[in-house]
């Protein structure tokens, strides 16, 4: 009975996969909230972000910031136009700030308002690296991820409630059992997963906007080998982990980087 339960929960979740085609994955995603609903509370939310937080402007770093995140833009739009996706980015309100803040972390809302920490900067040492970063959370935001996290999350929710059913006849106690079980089979059978796919897909687009934008993609493999040495190993279990790990990641950027590069020569980019 246990894997009939577990079964069921995870074919609802199983769901997320079976809709419309995302133009920069070529995968079919599950997504319950449009842009129009998102974008207003992603743009609120980023205003009093900046309101809350010490935003640099002026220096060098946070014109850097703007300048990369310029050019990210630029490849994203131009990417998606040779896709056939001219109205993809529809709504967009494109901000890139420097906020002072130690902890090593950037990251993009839905709509395209970025947010790059200082204490990532040195770790991306040069443009290529920011580019990276930039890249890579910009890409989040294009694939539509924090819309899909969002669905997923109400789909493991149904699930929980569909277990909460269908053991209704049984003692609390083990009511409670069926539930731990379909939370941890979920969590780390689908959710985990998940999380982990979507990272290596905003690598893999983040590559091409770098490449696009200019960057040579090779510069994603230095950043990560210092991100890796930076954390010093702390990093949990890659199952266990919204991430990948380190050594998986890198290995992923190596196989990706001459599809990245390649596009790019389509746009006349070149690199040695």
């Amino acid at each position: 009975m246990k894997k009939n339960i577990l079964f069921l929960g995870l074919a609802t979740l199983g769901l997320i996969y079976s809709c419309a085609t995302n133009p920069l994955t070529g995968k079919r995603t599950l997504n319950f909230v449009s842009n129009s609903e998102l974008f207003p509370s992603s743009f609120q939310q980023y205003g009093t972000f900046l309101k809350e937080n010490k935003v640099v402007s002026g220096t060098a770093d946070a014109k850097k910031v703007e300048s990369v995140g310029i050019k990210i833009k630029l490849a994203a739009e131009r990417y998606l136009a040779s896709l056939g996706q001219t109205n993809y980015l529809e709504g967009y309100q494109w901000e890139y700030k420097l906020v002072d803040n130690k902890e090593v972390n950037a990251w993009c809302m839905p709509g395209g308002k970025i947010v790059v920490y200082t204490g990532i900067l040195p770790i991306t040492k040069n443009d290529a690296g920011l580019a990276t970063v930039m890249g890579h959370e910009v890409s989040h935001a294009l694939a539509n991820h924090g819309a899909q996290r969002m669905s997923a999350s109400q789909l493991q929710t149904l699930g929980a409630a569909g277990v909460a059913a269908a053991t209704g006849g049984q003692s609390a106690e083990k009511q409670q059992m069926w539930q731990q079980y379909y939370g941890i089979g979920s969590q780390v059978g689908v959710m985990l997963p998940f999380s982990r796919s979507h990272e290596t897909e905003a690598d893999k687009i983040g590559l091409t906007l770098m490449a696009i934008a200019g960057y040579n993609p090779e510069e994603a493999i230095n950043f990560w080998t210092r991100m890796s040495a930076n954390s010093g190993g702390g990093a949990p279990a890659e199952m266990l982990s919204t991430h990948p790990s380190d050594a998986t990641r890198i290995a992923n950027l190596k196989a990706m980087i001459p599809e990245a590069k390649a596009i790019a020569a389509k746009f006349g980019v070149t690199f040695k």
